[in-house]
């Protein structure tokens, strides 16, 4: 028999999982439903959404803002660290999941409900993310996951479902992808993206324009970065979310941030997923460079692992845990110094970087112009290579021994 739950608090976001959830969840668990809509930056998604949900059969409906929250203390660090998932995919939807799930249990307290729920699928990575994040906050928090409990197999399925109890969906079997919109990202996949070598359909893109529509001219954009933070652009402070959607649109109107990966999920099947990240693409290009100039070679040389390793944490849903906070320090010592500017040229698609300056530049013209110096001694080089290339040295006397004692046995037999 299937346990009874009071009041649960749905993770809800208006598209065609959740919109049949609702019913769904009353049918088989009878209970009331509340649902909560997280404000990540979808725009004009969220118009509408509370009285859908209310005619879906919620009871109540929390809209609640974090656009802040996500940019500052989630957006922010992830860039700080460096952190891009199998060289391409800058965790848009990785990066939203746990702020959404982390509102969703401080509501569920708020309420008194006794369950949460969410509309990931069983063969996705969200479900893993909703769920490491209500483990590491409330642990005793019952889940439930319909999609892997109901008979609906398919999105075909749902929206059969979704019409038999009337709710509209911005889903046909006709364009059947779906869509995830943040400030950070738009996310496509299923339907007709599931066969990787079918380009994306030129249509599909909502944010982007294709790069060989993108104005004939390049811009130049200047980004202005304080101990790895970005707080400016073109010398104009600008708040964590005004500043990432000024950065979004220059980088959409010149075709930026369009990627198209095969990658691999967590519950370790392939995917295939298109993206669009204009501004996080030229944030990334812009801070990288920045690292170059002001961080040391080890340093920087150990933390593009670090990087890998914080990539890896995002896209598990392991934010809230031991090792993400440890990261973040590390990166916290790392940034310091990673304050200055980046002048980037964007041209249909493709960014450059054409500028950079820091006041704790460790770039040193005296040192490294081929000209006339008279800070570094040429000579000292050959010292250098002799110890640097010990190990090579020696190594190489000994082959040369062994193949001379080779040789002398082979002629004394």
């Amino acid at each position: 028999m299937t346990k009874k739950f009071r009041k649960v608090v749905l993770a809800y976001s208006g598209g065609l999982d959740t919109s049949v959830i609702i019913p769904w969840l009353r049918e088989n668990y009878g209970c009331e439903v509340i649902a909560m809509a997280a404000d990540v930056g979808q725009g004009d998604e969220l118009a509408g959404i509370e009285e859908k949900a209310l005619q879906s059969g919620a009871s109540r409906v929390f809209i609640e803002d974090l656009r802040r929250e996500f940019v500052a203390e989630y957006i922010f660090p992830a860039l700080r660290a460096g952190a891009v998932y199998e060289g391409k995919y800058l965790l848009g939807t990785s990066l939203a999941r746990p702020v959404i799930a982390k509102r969703q249990i401080e509501i569920a307290h708020r309420v008194g409900a006794d369950a949460v729920a969410h509309g990931c699928t069983g063969k996705g990575n969200d479900q893993v993310r909703f769920e490491l994040t209500y483990k590491a906050l409330d642990p005793s928090m019952p889940v439930i996951a319909p999609w892997r409990e109901w008979s609906l197999r398919s999105r075909e399925d749902a929206i059969e479902y979704a019409a038999a109890h009337n709710i509209p969906v911005p889903v046909t079997k006709e364009k059947p992808y779906s869509m995830d919109q943040n400030l950070w990202h738009i996310s496509y996949e299923g339907g007709i993206l599931e066969d990787p070598w079918f380009a994306p359909p030129a249509g599909m893109f909502r944010w982007t324009v294709a790069p060989e529509d993108a104005p004939h001219e390049a811009e130049y954009v200047e980004i202005g970065f304080e101990a790895g933070y970005p707080v400016s652009v073109n010398g104009k402070r600008l708040g964590p979310v005004a500043l990432l959607e000024r950065l979004n649109a220059i980088g959409a109107r010149h075709g930026i941030g369009r990627v198209n990966i095969v990658e691999n999920r967590l519950v370790g099947m392939k995917s295939r997923g298109v993206y669009e990240t204009p501004g996080g693409t030229l944030l990334h290009a812009a801070h990288r460079e920045l690292e170059h100039l002001t961080l040391d070679r080890e340093t920087m040389h150990f933390k593009e692992g670090v990087a890998v390793r914080y990539a890896e944490l995002v896209y598990y849903g392991q934010w809230f845990t031991p090792l993400r906070a440890a990261l973040d320090a590390f990166v916290d010592s790392t940034q310091q110094r990673v304050t200055g500017t980046v002048r980037l040229k964007v041209y249909k698609g493709q960014v450059t970087v054409a500028g950079r300056r820091s006041p704790y530049s460790l770039y040193d013209q005296e040192l490294a112009t081929f000209g006339a110096d008279s800070v570094y001694k040429q000579s000292d080089a050959a010292g250098f290579i002799s110890l640097f290339g010990l190990p090579v040295t020696v190594q190489a006397r000994l082959e040369r021994q062994l193949a001379h004692e080779g040789q002398g046995a082979g002629g004394r037999a």
